[in-house]
């Protein structure tokens, strides 16, 4: 298979529907686009009604290019990640993985625009994390949430205002900034570095100012994150959880118990913003952000020290921080579904607190006039007798 057939099926696919963020290619299905966050077939001539094993992998191979680090890596874990690059017309970060023997691929659509924190309409909490001189941001959702983008939007903000030096280890690198005020190195995991620790490891001696570093994924990359963080860093990273307490229990449960209450007084010293993230379908199509932001505080750096007890949990702080821009995902939630941005049934299905946001939406509609309930009277049973 020739780029120019890889490059024509992906325009096709590009093209096929409005708001295409990835492109599925599954053996047993047609070719698929995620449109709106569904799936949806896409036809084309000559037409793939059913992708057949041989063919995904015929397509997977060619995006590889016969480089042996991927190969190795699709072989020995199972999957592989890299970017290809249509033109000058599309990026995406691709994901090849086997199932059952068989290769399925999922290429991300990258925006080929920086984001700003203005176009994003991130939180105004945001604002003050650019502002950080040191210690460590996490940035957390599944993924597919949007987490890269609001990194990269960040990013943007500091090559526009600072004149430091940003490392990035990313894999694969899917925002490419421009040298404007800062100076930026961005490094790709096996082009230029082989693990997130050695990366990280390397970049303490390249003296910059801010390091991003992809994904926390082992215990040895949090230490040497959190080494950096103390001896006067920025670290921006990401992992894969759903809220701020989470978070940190992900962290410490890393170590072993004889090392948590070290990594405990570490974590509370230089943990600064927890940022999470989830998608939410949008009124009208699309999807839009929903955040929970927890910043540092002694009730936080107690609560770390000391693990979540009754009136001291994660939540609690964060419901009471709001003042200094912390915000729980339900308070959130409530007010996405008050500018119409999300329905009642989204808001209660992506809730934390599913009762919390329950009578924030009955608060909403009853200022309003809306009903809050479906029991339209009650009447006293005349015919019961007690």
């Amino acid at each position: 298979m020739q780029k120019q057939e890889i490059d024509h099926i992906l325009v096709k696919m590009l093209e096929s529907y409005d708001n295409v963020s990835d492109l599925n290619f599954t053996p047993g299905k047609p070719l698929q686009v995620e449109t709106s966050g569904l799936l949806a077939p896409v036809k084309m001539e000559p037409d793939f009604k059913v992708l057949t094993p041989f063919q995904t992998e015929i397509f997977a191979m060619n995006l590889i290019k016969q480089d042996r680090r991927l190969t190795e890596m699709l072989l020995t874990h199972g999957s592989c990640d890299l970017s290809y690059a249509l033109g000058d017309k599309a990026r995406f970060r691709v994901n090849i993985f086997s199932r059952a023997g068989q290769y399925s691929i999922v290429l991300r659509k990258l925006e080929t625009k920086m984001p700003t924190i203005k176009s994003l309409n991130l939180p105004p909490a945001f604002n003050k994390m650019v502002q950080e001189r040191n210690g460590i941001i996490f940035v957390t959702g599944a993924t597919g949430s949007g987490k890269t983008t609001s990194l990269a939007a960040f990013l943007n903000h500091i090559n526009e205002t600072k004149s430091v030096h940003v490392i990035t280890l990313e894999d694969p690198i899917e925002f490419q900034h421009p040298q404007k005020q800062a100076t930026f190195n961005q490094r790709e995991l096996g082009a230029d570095f082989d693990t997130y620790a050695n990366g990280l490891r390397a970049a303490l001696r390249q003296a910059p100012k801010i390091i991003l570093v992809g994904e926390m994924r082992d215990r040895e990359t949090v230490e040497i994150g959190l080494s950096a963080a103390e001896t006067g860093h920025l670290v921006l990273t990401t992992l894969h959880t759903v809220d701020a307490g989470q978070t940190i229990n992900r962290i410490i449960g890393m170590f072993s118990t004889e090392e948590e209450n070290q990594i405990r007084i570490r974590l509370a010293d230089t943990i600064r913003w927890v940022v999470c993230q989830r998608l939410l379908p949008k009124v009208g199509g699309g999807r839009v952000a929903a955040f929970e932001i927890m910043g540092t505080n002694l009730r936080v750096k107690d609560s770390i020290l000391n693990e979540e007890s009754e009136g001291k949990t994660f939540y609690e702080i964060i419901t009471d921080g709001e003042a200094f821009g912390m915000t729980t995902f339900d308070k959130y939630i409530i007010n996405l579904y008050k500018h119409g941005l999300i329905t009642e049934e989204t808001a209660i299905g992506y809730a934390s607190r599913r009762a919390a946001v329950g009578r924030g939406l009955d608060f909403i509609k009853s200022s309003r006039g809306q009903k809050t309930t479906d029991i339209d009277s009650l009447e006293l049973d005349d015919e019961y007798e007690g």
